[in-house]
């Protein structure tokens, strides 16, 4: 990797981390929605902090292009997640609270088990455009791993309730990333001729839940745990999508593939112990009791931005 894929990487994952603690702050201090439940983008919307977070966040995506462009993804994908690292002192600092070392470990664990994964993987380049058959077979392991994660979310509470919203999210970005990877070309050339591509509205139907699905998940625990998962899911989305429909390939040596799996292990450990993380203390149980009292449906804590 070039100097210039390592600085925009990590400039990258800065600004994510503001982002995220902006854009979390903003949502904790909302009323609990449900999941997908738009009104709660119709309130964030008249929020300042997070109108201003999409600042950071548009140079953070700018600056992950650019690496992306000079560098492997099975390198510039770990260097985001060092971001993490910067977002959980700057929650903290913005909530008025100590920063909990513990969700340093799982940022640790989950972004090692990551980095492991991506490079002994290997992935090699496969079709330009999947098929139709190719996005149906996305469908069908996809949908069934979003279902069941909605369905946790609507039952579950505080870091749970979090984690798994955090993994459908990462999902929903992943896939999204891979249907803009299709338009590249249109977009670069004849921007207007995307508007006849079913994967544009796609791509349209699967952002505006994502960045939704994103919001709820910050709602629910420190921040540490629905962005461990996101930044774990994003990536390791877009491998399997690759594989199942742009036939892209990863190596199959036999010491690879033992990295890929205690790899995959090590990933799976961060988001299960990011979802059993604690409330911050009795004011959060105070909270949630509250929520509960009130309504048939409060599943979690205060956000936590």
């Amino acid at each position: 990797m070039n100097l210039v894929a390592l600085l925009a990487a990590l400039g990258s994952a800065a600004s994510f981390a503001v982002a995220s603690a902006l854009e979390q702050r903003a949502a904790k201090q909302q009323k609990q929605a449900k999941p997908l439940d738009p009104r709660l983008l119709l309130r964030l919307v008249r929020e300042p902090m997070w109108l201003a977070a999409w600042i950071p966040e548009a140079i953070g995506t700018g600056l992950q292009a650019v690496a992306l462009n000079f560098g492997p993804l099975a390198l510039v994908e770990p260097l985001l997640v060092s971001g993490l690292f910067l977002a959980i002192p700057l929650e903290a600092t913005l909530n008025r609270r100590p920063v909990h070392t513990r969700d340093f470990g799982v940022v640790a664990l989950g972004g090692a088990g990551l980095a492991a994964f991506l490079v002994a993987a290997r992935p090699q380049p496969g079709l330009d455009e999947p098929s139709v058959a190719g996005w149906l077979g996305v469908a069908l392991w996809a949908g069934p791993v979003l279902a069941v994660c909605l369905a946790v979310g609507w039952q579950t509470r505080n870091s749970t309730r979090g984690a798994v919203l955090g993994i459908a999210t990462g999902l929903l970005y992943g896939i999204g990333a891979s249907l803009l990877k299709t338009l590249t070309s249109e977009l670069a050339h004849e921007p207007l001729s995307v508007l006849a591509q079913g994967q544009f509205y796609g791509l349209v139907a699967v952002g505006f839940s994502a960045i939704l699905l994103n919001q709820n998940a910050f709602q629910s625990g420190r921040l540490a745990v629905p962005l461990t998962a996101i930044t774990i899911m994003d990536p390791v989305t877009g491998v399997v999508v690759g594989v199942t429909a742009f036939h892209e390939t990863l190596s199959t040596d036999p010491v690879r593939l033992a990295v890929q799996s205690a790899a995959a292990v090590a990933m799976a450990g961060g988001i299960w112990l990011a979802s059993t993380s604690r409330p911050d203390g009795n004011r959060q149980q105070a909270a949630d009791s509250a929520r509960t009292a009130t309504t048939p449906f409060r599943p979690g804590g205060e956000h936590a931005s």
